[in-house]
């Protein structure tokens, strides 16, 4: 089982680079650790691999099991906002109110080449707040709402 780093691990912090292998093997076992933690979004960064990878499954504490796989992601477009507290997994027990595009379009490399894809609400909170980790941003950083 991957272990999950906890803040103020500097690794944390880093700007990822892009993935340039093959993520398969990397990103069942995040799978696998995001399930045990219990969360519902990982990036490789938060288990100490600066890599422009992260995997997520908004749906499945509701009964709808959805796991993605995320690599090399770029958010290309986003509109409208949001609040939502989050909680992090390198950051247990303090959750923050953070304000998010309510939608996002995203970016990634997939099996068959380059792909997009548009979420929204708590699906575009997630990848935003995953997208923060791979670029050493965490949910201290964003300014607490009310």
């Amino acid at each position: 089982m991957l272990e999950i780093l906890r803040h103020p691990d500097p690794v944390l912090r880093l700007r990822c680079t892009p993935v340039t292998g093959d993520p398969t093997a990397l990103a069942r076992d995040m799978l696998v650790a995001m399930y045990a933690a219990p969360g519902r979004g990982l990036a490789a960064p938060q288990i100490g691999v600066a890599e422009r990878l992260f995997v997520m499954d908004a749906s499945w504490k509701d009964g709808l099991p959805d796991p993605r796989v995320f690599v090399n992601p770029e958010i290309v477009a986003s509109e409208g906002r949001q609040v939502s507290e989050e909680a992090c997994l390198s950051i247990p027990g303090q959750a923050r109110r953070v304000a998010r595009a309510e939608i996002v379009t995203l970016a990634f490399d997939g099996p068959s080449g380059r792909r997009r894809e548009v979420f929204q609400g708590f699906a575009a909170a997630c990848v935003q707040h995953e997208m923060d980790h791979l670029d050493g941003i965490l949910i201290l950083d964003h300014d607490p709402v009310a």
